[in-house]
């Protein structure tokens, strides 16, 4: 259930269940799922459970975990799309489109065509393209846990 004021955030509606998300990973602290508008297949989202604005609202005691799941993330990203490497992003306030803390975790390879800031979002170009990469993540996690 959700609290009071926490109804109107989409990641506390993923979060309780009321949104639905094509969920990669999940555990007591935090959740990470399929961006809707992804920059590359595989960019995921990870969010805590619970509502925190920023990195900067985030408790001391779950930074660790919390930067832990993101480790976790960005290696099982890399491998289950073999990507040359990871972009992590995290926007505090500023871009910040949902206001809830969330890390980008995006697969990259060189020449790619992501220069600056000003980068372009590209649909996934069906449901069985999201659902394939969904398992890819997910295997790889298993393997890396």
């Amino acid at each position: 259930m959700l609290s009071a004021g926490k109804e109107t955030c989409l990641f506390c509606q993923i979060a309780a269940g009321a949104v639905s998300a094509i969920l990669v990973f999940e555990d007591e602290l935090s959740m990470a799922f399929l961006d809707n508008r992804p920059l590359f297949p595989g960019h995921c989202l990870l969010v805590p459970r619970e509502h925190y604005q920023t990195l900067g609202d985030l408790p001391p005691k779950l930074v660790g975990p919390f930067f832990s799941n993101l480790q976790l993330l960005a290696r099982a990203v890399e491998r289950a799309l073999n990507a040359e490497g990871t972009f992590v992003a995290m926007n505090n306030r500023v871009s910040q489109s949902v206001p809830h803390l969330h890390a980008h975790i995006v697969p990259r390879r060189r020449k790619d065509g992501l220069k600056g800031f000003f980068w372009p979002r590209n649909k996934y170009g069906s449901e069985e393209e999201k659902l394939k990469v969904q398992q890819a993540i997910r295997l790889a996690i298993t393997t890396l846990t």
